[in-house]
């Protein structure tokens, strides 16, 4: 079911953790929000310029994680994970308060954040959620890589592959809808890598925190990690994972099917770009219904009404 209005938590959430590509130890506080405020880091190590809006024209960087930063040049990375907990938990606005910059990479996934949120109990704000109906179909291609959105009234479709030379990862894909599927596999699939690609990537300053206990590392025709894989698709879950954190940053929650072969973070900022620029194909919208009170009776049906 969509929610017709936007919510938040009623207290403060604490997390602490490394940052995967900075190597910093990170505490972090999530506070309420109020309505239309959406989602607000807030760099509590520096004392001016410490605002950073969670909104696609924010970032800066996307190279193997999403990086926002404000107009003073204040940074925040790696927010993918927390942004897709915070839209799986049906979280809307929320002040982030960061003294580091990036945020805690936990296990690699979302799941210590989402199994925090499930135990929080939300508030319901006076204001209704804005939805992004896309109208007609829009795509983008980059070389091999391409994505696309195609109209769906009523739910977030994401149908995602990937296509990998290594026996492991190899040609993987899974199909999730964010309204009706369990999302469990999705929000505790890790970020991934190849073991030969480490130094490669340790050489242009990142992964400094990166380890076994936050990352699925394969190498060749094995998985490093003791435990393996925790759940058969877990690649192909963790882009979905990514992407859906990566959309929220829209500024909206959005009705579609999208359809990604090899994105990633940098293919999905662009098209966030082309998909809100694309005027006659998209319209925001809130969810109508018949009933006065905002507690909502799941049997009503409930109808898409345009509100610009």
């Amino acid at each position: 079911m969509l929610n017709v209005y936007q919510q938040t938590i009623t207290k403060p959430i604490s997390f602490r953790g490394i940052g995967l590509h900075s190597g910093k130890k990170a505490e972090m506080t999530i506070y309420p929000g109020i309505e239309d405020q959406g989602i607000i880091f807030k760099r509590v190590d520096l004392q001016k310029d410490n605002v950073i809006l969670a909104n696609y024209k924010s970032v800066s960087s996307a190279r193997l994680c999403t990086t926002l930063e404000n107009k003073s040049g204040t940074k925040v990375s790696t927010v993918e994970h927390l942004l897709a907990a915070l839209y799986v938990s049906e979280i809307d606005n929320a002040v982030i308060e960061i003294d580091s910059e990036e945020v805690p990479i936990m296990d690699g996934s979302a799941r210590n954040f989402v199994e925090i949120f499930k135990k929080t109990e939300l508030k319901t704000l006076n204001k209704k959620r804005k939805y992004l109906k896309v109208l007609k179909k829009i795509s983008l291609n980059d070389g091999e890589k391409n994505i696309s959105i195609e109209p769906n009234n009523q739910s977030f479709e994401v149908n995602f592959k990937l296509s990998y030379k290594n026996k492991i990862i190899g040609n993987q894909s899974n199909k999730i809808n964010f309204q009706i599927d369990d999302l469990k596999e999705i929000c505790e699939s890790r970020t991934f890598c190849l073991f030969e690609d480490i130094q490669k990537i340790k050489k242009i300053g990142l992964a400094k925190g990166g380890s076994l206990e936050n990352a699925l590392v394969v190498d060749n025709d094995k998985v490093l990690n003791d435990q393996g894989l925790r759940n058969e698709k877990e690649f192909a879950n963790h882009k979905i994972l990514d992407l859906a954190g990566d959309f929220l940053l829209s500024g909206y929650r959005v009705l579609g099917k999208v359809n990604c072969y090899q994105g990633g973070h940098a293919l999905t900022n662009t098209f966030l770009k082309k998909l809100l620029n694309e005027k006659l194909s998209i319209s925001v919208l809130e969810l109508k219904d018949d009933v006065v009170s905002k507690k909502i009776d799941n049997s009503q049906s409930i109808k898409l009404a345009a509100s610009a």
